[in-house]
């Protein structure tokens, strides 16, 4: 079934850039009669796949929506759990990153993080920077409010400085500013396990994605999943604010 879906994809309209809220590793373990963090070890076995997947089918970025900064608040056996997981997969993964010549790139509030998972991570990126096929982007203690608040600190600071005029910044300045400057936006957003919204993730970057819903919880989500996402996407009409028949004359002149 898999090879049939992935013969039904466009390779010519591939998303450049997929984002993932990677959600339902809780509700998951419960349905399983197992406490939370049993769901966030299935998760990393779904990440393995679907970063597989992406490389596979030739996808520029991935960015994943691993910890935002709200789930600091959890409680505090499930945060300390999740960063044991974390420095653990980090460990495990990086070889079988740079085998894949994967290159590992990470945005947040990293002064959040407990020392040795910001050594493990900080390793981890220089160890794979080399590298030149799928960029694989982790949305580690992040939160787009975080993000464009920090952003417009800057571009104050800046301002205040003399480096840069006030009557020169515009929406160009500002996505220099911002955590994401050196990828494109994504442009298919996937949120698993049922929810319908995009809980502070990358509200800048997402204005013209594709958004993805499904009901899937994230530990079960495979690259046909994956693929169903994909062929979703090419199978809409992107007009970024102009007409069908601009399109369609546009599209005629490739």
């Amino acid at each position: 079934m898999q090879e049939d879906l992935i013969g039904k994809i466009n390779k010519a309209r591939m998303p450049r850039h997929i984002a993932i809220i990677m959600d339902g590793n809780g509700r998951w373990a419960e349905e399983q009669g197992q406490d939370r963090l049993y769901g966030h070890y299935h998760g990393v076995e779904s990440v393995r796949i679907i970063v597989e997947g992406c490389a596979e089918l030739g996808v520029e970025y991935l960015t994943l929506y691993a910890f935002s900064t709200e789930n600091w608040d959890r409680p505090q056996k499930e945060v300390e759990g999740l960063m044991l997981l974390f420095v653990d997969t980090i460990r495990k993964e990086v070889p079988i990153l740079n085998k894949n010549n994967i290159r590992l790139r990470v945005i947040g509030d990293l002064s959040l993080l407990p020392k040795d998972a910001h050594k493990e991570l900080h390793e981890a990126l220089e160890m794979t920077s080399q590298n030149t096929g799928l960029n694989l982007i982790l949305a580690l203690s992040y939160s787009s409010r975080w993000e464009l608040v920090n952003a417009v600190k800057h571009i104050a600071l800046d301002v205040e400085k003399g480096t840069l005029q006030a009557a020169n910044v515009n929406q160009q300045t500002l996505e220099q500013y911002l955590a994401t400057s050196e990828f494109p936006d994504p442009e298919l957003m996937i949120r698993t396990s049922g929810e319908y919204r995009i809980s502070n993730f990358l509200l800048y970057q997402l204005a013209y994605a594709e958004l993805y819903f499904t009901n899937t919880r994230w530990p079960d989500f495979r690259k046909e999943n994956l693929v169903e996402a994909i062929l979703d996407f090419q199978g809409r009409n992107r007009r970024f604010g102009k007409t069908d028949k601009q399109i369609e004359e546009e599209t005629a002149l490739l």
